[in-house]
Protein backbone atom coordinates (compact mmCIF):
# COMPACT_ATOMS: atom_id res chain seq x y z
CA UNK A 1 0.00 0.00 0.00
CA UNK A 2 3.05 2.39 0.88
CA UNK A 3 4.36 1.54 -3.02
CA UNK A 4 3.30 4.50 -5.46
CA UNK A 5 0.79 4.41 -8.58
CA UNK A 6 2.46 4.73 -12.17
CA UNK A 7 -0.16 7.02 -14.19
CA UNK A 8 0.35 7.43 -17.80
CA UNK A 9 -1.53 10.83 -19.58
CA UNK A 10 -1.60 10.49 -23.42
CA UNK A 11 -3.88 13.03 -25.33
CA UNK A 12 -3.38 15.09 -28.92
CA UNK A 13 -1.42 18.58 -28.33
CA UNK A 14 -3.69 20.88 -27.54
CA UNK A 15 -5.34 19.33 -25.02
CA UNK A 16 -3.84 20.72 -22.27
CA UNK A 17 -1.69 17.77 -20.10
CA UNK A 18 1.07 20.51 -19.57
CA UNK A 19 -1.53 22.33 -17.48
CA UNK A 20 -3.20 19.58 -15.75
CA UNK A 21 -0.06 17.99 -14.85
CA UNK A 22 1.14 20.93 -12.90
CA UNK A 23 -1.99 21.28 -11.49
CA UNK A 24 -1.76 17.73 -10.20
CA UNK A 25 1.97 18.12 -9.26
CA UNK A 26 0.53 21.04 -6.57
CA UNK A 27 -0.05 17.71 -4.06
CA UNK A 28 3.33 16.58 -2.49
CA UNK A 29 2.49 12.73 -3.39
CA UNK A 30 2.73 13.18 -7.39
CA UNK A 31 5.56 13.76 -8.89
CA UNK A 32 6.64 13.27 -12.81
CA UNK A 33 9.51 11.10 -14.52
CA UNK A 34 10.88 13.37 -16.26
CA UNK A 35 11.27 12.19 -20.38
CA UNK A 36 14.00 12.20 -22.43
CA UNK A 37 14.18 13.72 -25.82
CA UNK A 38 16.03 14.09 -28.65
CA UNK A 39 13.96 17.53 -30.15
CA UNK A 40 15.18 20.75 -29.95
CA UNK A 41 14.55 22.95 -26.58
CA UNK A 42 12.12 25.66 -27.15
CA UNK A 43 11.84 29.02 -25.65
CA UNK A 44 10.08 27.97 -22.60
CA UNK A 45 11.69 24.77 -21.75
CA UNK A 46 13.69 23.84 -18.95
CA UNK A 47 16.35 21.26 -19.24
CA UNK A 48 15.91 18.65 -16.92
CA UNK A 49 12.35 19.73 -15.78
CA UNK A 50 10.67 19.81 -19.06
CA UNK A 51 12.61 17.26 -20.42
CA UNK A 52 16.09 15.52 -20.86
CA UNK A 53 17.72 16.73 -23.89
CA UNK A 54 19.67 14.64 -25.99
CA UNK A 55 21.03 14.50 -29.30
CA UNK A 56 19.59 11.75 -31.41
CA UNK A 57 22.70 9.80 -31.23
CA UNK A 58 22.64 9.24 -27.59
CA UNK A 59 19.17 8.59 -27.67
CA UNK A 60 19.53 5.95 -29.93
CA UNK A 61 22.31 4.75 -27.76
CA UNK A 62 19.95 4.60 -24.55
CA UNK A 63 17.62 2.53 -26.52
CA UNK A 64 20.63 0.19 -27.43
CA UNK A 65 21.94 -0.08 -23.99
CA UNK A 66 17.89 -0.91 -22.59
CA UNK A 67 17.60 1.72 -20.70
CA UNK A 68 14.19 3.16 -21.52
CA UNK A 69 10.99 1.85 -20.66
CA UNK A 70 9.67 2.95 -23.31
CA UNK A 71 9.73 5.16 -26.37
CA UNK A 72 8.38 6.79 -29.71
CA UNK A 73 9.30 8.95 -32.15
CA UNK A 74 6.45 11.70 -32.82
CA UNK A 75 7.10 14.04 -35.63
CA UNK A 76 10.40 12.93 -36.44
CA UNK A 77 11.47 13.06 -32.62
CA UNK A 78 12.23 11.03 -30.25
CA UNK A 79 10.62 10.65 -27.09
CA UNK A 80 11.70 8.08 -23.91
CA UNK A 81 11.29 7.49 -20.26
CA UNK A 82 14.28 6.39 -18.34
CA UNK A 83 13.67 2.88 -16.79
CA UNK A 84 15.46 3.96 -13.24
CA UNK A 85 13.41 7.20 -12.38
CA UNK A 86 10.19 5.58 -12.71
CA UNK A 87 11.17 2.55 -10.23
CA UNK A 88 13.10 5.39 -7.90
CA UNK A 89 10.14 7.16 -7.46
CA UNK A 90 7.21 4.38 -7.29
CA UNK A 91 9.54 2.73 -4.57
CA UNK A 92 9.57 5.96 -2.41
CA UNK A 93 5.62 6.33 -2.25
CA UNK A 94 5.15 8.62 -4.88
CA UNK A 95 2.61 8.55 -7.90
CA UNK A 96 4.78 8.92 -10.73
CA UNK A 97 3.07 10.60 -14.00
CA UNK A 98 3.83 9.99 -17.57
CA UNK A 99 3.19 12.07 -19.88
CA UNK A 100 3.84 10.07 -23.28
CA UNK A 101 2.39 9.00 -26.09
CA UNK A 102 -0.05 6.19 -27.05
CA UNK A 103 3.17 4.41 -28.50
CA UNK A 104 4.56 4.57 -25.58
CA UNK A 105 1.85 4.41 -23.19
CA UNK A 106 0.95 0.52 -24.66
CA UNK A 107 4.73 -0.13 -23.66
CA UNK A 108 4.50 0.85 -19.98
CA UNK A 109 1.30 -1.44 -19.76
CA UNK A 110 3.09 -4.20 -21.55
CA UNK A 111 5.84 -3.57 -18.89
CA UNK A 112 3.86 -2.11 -15.79
CA UNK A 113 0.62 -3.74 -16.02
CA UNK A 114 -0.59 -1.90 -12.74
CA UNK A 115 0.13 0.92 -15.08
CA UNK A 116 -3.40 3.51 -15.10
CA UNK A 117 -3.75 4.58 -18.94
CA UNK A 118 -5.66 8.00 -18.74
CA UNK A 119 -6.45 9.91 -22.01
CA UNK A 120 -6.93 13.55 -21.94
CA UNK A 121 -8.97 15.63 -24.55
CA UNK A 122 -10.37 18.33 -25.88
CA UNK A 123 -14.67 17.89 -26.06
CA UNK A 124 -13.82 17.92 -29.81
CA UNK A 125 -11.86 18.18 -32.78
CA UNK A 126 -12.78 21.72 -33.39
CA UNK A 127 -11.84 22.65 -30.00
CA UNK A 128 -8.69 20.98 -30.79
CA UNK A 129 -8.10 22.40 -33.38
CA UNK A 130 -8.82 26.40 -32.27
CA UNK A 131 -6.13 25.89 -28.95
CA UNK A 132 -3.51 24.43 -31.60
CA UNK A 133 -3.93 27.52 -33.64
CA UNK A 134 -4.44 30.04 -30.72
CA UNK A 135 -0.46 28.94 -29.57
CA UNK A 136 1.24 30.84 -32.09
CA UNK A 137 4.12 28.86 -31.83
CA UNK A 138 3.62 26.30 -34.43
CA UNK A 139 3.61 26.42 -38.51
CA UNK A 140 0.81 25.63 -40.05
CA UNK A 141 2.32 22.23 -41.19
CA UNK A 142 3.35 21.42 -37.83
CA UNK A 143 -0.67 22.12 -37.07
CA UNK A 144 -1.29 19.81 -39.74
CA UNK A 145 0.70 16.68 -38.66
CA UNK A 146 -0.19 16.67 -35.07
CA UNK A 147 -4.10 17.03 -35.97
CA UNK A 148 -3.38 13.93 -38.19
CA UNK A 149 -1.66 12.29 -35.32
CA UNK A 150 -4.32 13.24 -32.71
CA UNK A 151 -6.87 11.06 -35.52
CA UNK A 152 -4.48 8.18 -35.82
CA UNK A 153 -3.69 8.43 -31.97
CA UNK A 154 -7.43 7.79 -31.36
CA UNK A 155 -7.49 4.27 -32.84
CA UNK A 156 -5.96 2.77 -29.90
CA UNK A 157 -8.13 4.75 -26.97
CA UNK A 158 -9.67 1.33 -25.87
CA UNK A 159 -6.60 0.25 -24.59
CA UNK A 160 -6.78 3.50 -21.99
CA UNK A 161 -8.57 2.71 -18.67
CA UNK A 162 -10.03 6.05 -18.78
CA UNK A 163 -10.56 9.20 -20.71
CA UNK A 164 -10.80 12.60 -18.68
CA UNK A 165 -11.98 15.22 -20.84
CA UNK A 166 -10.51 18.87 -20.57
CA UNK A 167 -13.17 21.64 -21.16
CA UNK A 168 -12.23 25.21 -21.21
CA UNK A 169 -11.30 27.00 -18.07
CA UNK A 170 -11.82 23.97 -16.51
CA UNK A 171 -8.17 22.13 -16.21
CA UNK A 172 -8.60 22.10 -12.68
CA UNK A 173 -11.89 19.78 -12.79
CA UNK A 174 -9.69 17.37 -14.82
CA UNK A 175 -7.05 17.14 -12.63
CA UNK A 176 -9.56 16.07 -9.93
CA UNK A 177 -10.94 13.45 -11.68
CA UNK A 178 -7.64 12.20 -12.45
CA UNK A 179 -7.02 11.94 -8.41
CA UNK A 180 -10.26 11.07 -8.19
CA UNK A 181 -9.20 7.76 -10.62
CA UNK A 182 -6.01 7.25 -8.55
CA UNK A 183 -7.87 7.22 -5.12
CA UNK A 184 -10.00 4.92 -6.30
CA UNK A 185 -7.34 2.19 -7.85
CA UNK A 186 -5.61 2.38 -4.88
CA UNK A 187 -8.61 0.48 -3.23
CA UNK A 188 -8.16 -2.12 -5.83
CA UNK A 189 -7.19 -5.80 -5.41
CA UNK A 190 -4.26 -5.55 -7.12
CA UNK A 191 -2.95 -3.37 -4.86
CA UNK A 192 -4.65 -5.40 -1.90
CA UNK A 193 -2.59 -8.96 -2.68
CA UNK A 194 -1.41 -9.59 0.79
CA UNK A 195 -4.70 -8.17 2.29
CA UNK A 196 -5.45 -11.97 3.17
CA UNK A 197 -2.43 -12.91 4.60
CA UNK A 198 -2.38 -9.69 6.78
CA UNK A 199 -6.15 -9.97 7.69
CA UNK A 200 -5.36 -13.40 9.56
CA UNK A 201 -1.93 -12.63 10.87
CA UNK A 202 -2.76 -9.33 13.04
Amino acid sequence: MNKGSLIVISGPAGSGKGTVVRLLLQDESYKVSVSTTSRQPRADDIPGVTYNFVTREEFIDMIANGELAEFAEYVGNFYGTPIKSINELMKSGKNVILEIETQGALQIKAKFPEALLIWLSPPDYQTLDTRLRGRGTNTDDDINQRLTAAKRELQFLNYYDFIVINEKGKADEAAENIRDIVRVDKMSTKHRSNFVKDFYNT
